[in-house]
């Protein structure tokens, strides 16, 4: 009887001390997320965050519309203003001027403009500006003569325009060493070219500008 008593109390005491040893594995495990303060991330937020990294590289915009703006140096030529090559109309600071004096069959100047080395441009404007000193009397009025609309000049092509310093009678008028020439009365950069000598200038007239020396002698009509 007392075998069986002792034996009894021997399964209590083991029974007792492995429910003593769960409760100690247990209290020693794994942190709770929820009782640290610490969410959890959710499939949700993982799922988005990939969908973002995949529109950001395919090109997506942060939009959604699928476009991307370009770079700022990839929108062509026209948005850098570059105007070299055909096209451009002639300033007058593209030009090189000539000016000789020319007796037959009348007594004139004649202008030869010509591009600059690596220049093209159009002479768009018929008519030369030219001028004699700063007075308004010294103006060269145009006559209309001659005339190709436009011209082009580049490498060893010229166009001609002719001058007639003095149309008035008598001995009026005032000398000048030098005459202002411009591809246009606006012309910001107007060259100012030496005469072959210091000619009397009254009422001075001036054709078009020409291909063709013979239609650039200026007559008055």
């Amino acid at each position: 009887m007392r075998s069986r008593l002792a034996t009894r109390s021997a399964r209590l005491v083991l029974a007792a001390a492995v429910v003593t040893a769960l409760a100690a594995t247990t209290a020693c495990g794994p942190e709770d997320p929820s009782e640290t303060g610490a969410a959890a991330p959710s499939a949700s937020t993982s799922s988005s965050a990939s969908a973002s990294t995949e529109g950001t590289e395919s090109g997506e915009s942060s939009d959604g519309k699928g476009e991307t703006e370009a770079p700022a140096g990839d929108k062509g030529d026209s948005a850098s203003g570059d105007k070299s090559g055909y096209g451009q109309s002639c300033g007058t600071n593209d030009l090189d001027f000539t000016v000789t004096w020319e007796a037959q069959p009348i007594s004139h100047y004649l202008v030869t403009a010509k591009a600059k080395s690596g220049i093209t441009c159009y002479l768009d404007v018929n008519t030369p500006s030219v001028s004699f000193g700063s007075g308004t009397d010294g103006v060269a009025s145009p006559v209309g003569q001659g005339g190709e609309d436009p011209i082009k000049l580049s490498g060893s092509s010229v166009a001609y325009a002719g001058i007639n310093v003095k149309t008035t009678e008598g001995e009026g008028g005032k000398q000048f060493e030098n005459v202002i020439i411009a591809t246009s009365e606006d012309d910001p950069n107007p060259a100012e070219v030496e005469l072959p000598d210091a000619p009397t200038v009254d009422k001075p007239i001036v054709t078009n500008w020409s291909t063709k020396r013979d239609e650039v002698i200026p007559r008055i009509v």
